[in-house]
């Protein structure tokens, strides 16, 4: 049983390690406003074209830093979700003998 729990904390180390390697990204008006994440939703970058700069007011550039922000933010949950189901799988899949499946 000892076993069965380092292995799995050893497994959440390297889904940690591979998710912090893939980048994401969410877009706001065309991709005037663009924002790159890591899959461990951290914020790694923010770009907004000078041109939209230039003429934006702060309450839409605000807005739309939300939007990408959010999109990003899904985006890097939707690869967790998916890397954390993988895992589940490989680890937990060999038991479905003890349950009779």
């Amino acid at each position: 049983m000892f076993d069965k729990i380092m292995e799995a904390q050893q497994k959440a180390g390297e889904v940690k390690k591979r998710l912090d390697a893939i980048s994401v990204s969410g877009s706001a008006e065309g991709g005037k406003i663009t924002v790159v994440a890591n899959a461990n939703k951290v914020v790694q970058s923010v770009n907004i074209n000078p041109d939209f700069f230039k003429d934006a007011d702060k309450e839409e550039l605000e807005e739309l830093l939300l939007v990408a922000i959010n999109k990003a933010l899904e985006q890097a949950d939707n690869v967790s979700q998916s890397e954390m189901a993988a895992m589940t799988q490989q680890m937990f899949g060999g038991l479905g003998g003890l349950f009779g499946k």
